[in-house]
């Protein structure tokens, strides 16, 4: 039996990505997946690799009519929704002086206010069916430490962590069997470092660079964050909400010297 044998499951962002990767373990783990994005190519393309446990529904997670749009999908098709995995998201640069309004409110309406409107969407839908249920939201390390460079995506993602917090505590407090946690990933070796990739003379150089920052001296691949929302998302993890649980090669431990820096001396004799 698998770990998600019988769930009904819908994962947005699904059409790349931590989303995708999310996608392809929990149908191997006996779930239904409903793999939703607002690129629909890429998200039916996902979908149908995956095959029979599988299907695309559209999906805007800015916009709450499309959230009730496919909500409605997932229970007309599959009777009931048992997971929910917010994983939509962009990344912007920018520093508080030079991040424009634009870029900002984007950038806050996909990362903050999609996953208020997931978060909201599925527990309407989990209590309407009695069912108990797990919504995993995707945070990031910058949703605990901030950045210089990238004010509205650390905003975002911090707003996403202390969400996810008052959203397990709705369903505590008001007696819902619903659980809600939130994955902190570091820079993950996925498609959105292409970008980066390209300012800096290519993926290798990328992946040296950021590596560098943390501890562990390599960064996860989508599959290394799948399987920590896999463990939220089962009945292993029956009793954790309201948590966060970094992904980040210790990043968020703290700090450790450079690879090249030499060794300290060894404090002197009393």
């Amino acid at each position: 039996m698998g770990r998600l044998s019988g769930k009904i499951t819908l994962i947005t962002g699904a059409a790349s990505g931590i989303g995708r990767e999310t996608a392809r373990l929990f149908a191997r783990e006996g779930a239904f997946v409903f793999l939703a994005d607002i690129d629909a190519e890429k998200g039916r393309a996902a979908a149908t690799e995956i095959g029979d446990a599988a299907q695309f529904v559209p999906l805007n997670v800015t916009d709450e009519d499309s959230w009730t749009a496919a909500l409605e999908a997932v229970v007309r098709r599959a009777g009931q929704l048992d997971v929910l995995v917010n994983s939509a998201g962009i990344w912007t640069d920018g520093d508080f002086v030079n991040c424009s309004l634009a870029d900002w409110q984007r950038t806050m309406a996909v990362n903050a206010t999609g996953t208020f409107l997931g978060c909201r969407a599925a527990v309407g839908a989990m209590k309407s069916k009695g069912n108990s249920g797990s919504i995993v939201n995707i945070s990031s390390v910058y949703g605990n430490i901030a950045s210089d460079d990238a004010v509205a995506y650390a905003a975002s993602k911090g707003a996403v962590r202390l969400l996810t917090k008052g959203v397990a505590l709705y369903c505590a407090a008001n007696g819902m069997p619903v659980r809600c946690n939130s994955v902190h990933p570091t820079y993950v070796d996925s498609e959105m470092l292409e970008r980066f990739a390209e300012e800096v003379g290519g993926r290798e150089v990328a992946v040296a660079g950021l590596s560098a920052a943390v501890p562990m001296r390599m960064l996860p691949v989508p599959s290394d964050i799948a399987e920590a929302i896999l463990f939220l998302a089962s009945d292993a993890a029956r009793l954790v909400t309201g948590t966060e649980l970094p992904v980040d090669g210790g990043m968020l431990a703290g700090i450790v010297a450079p690879v090249s820096a030499p060794a300290a001396p060894a404090p002197a004799s009393a």
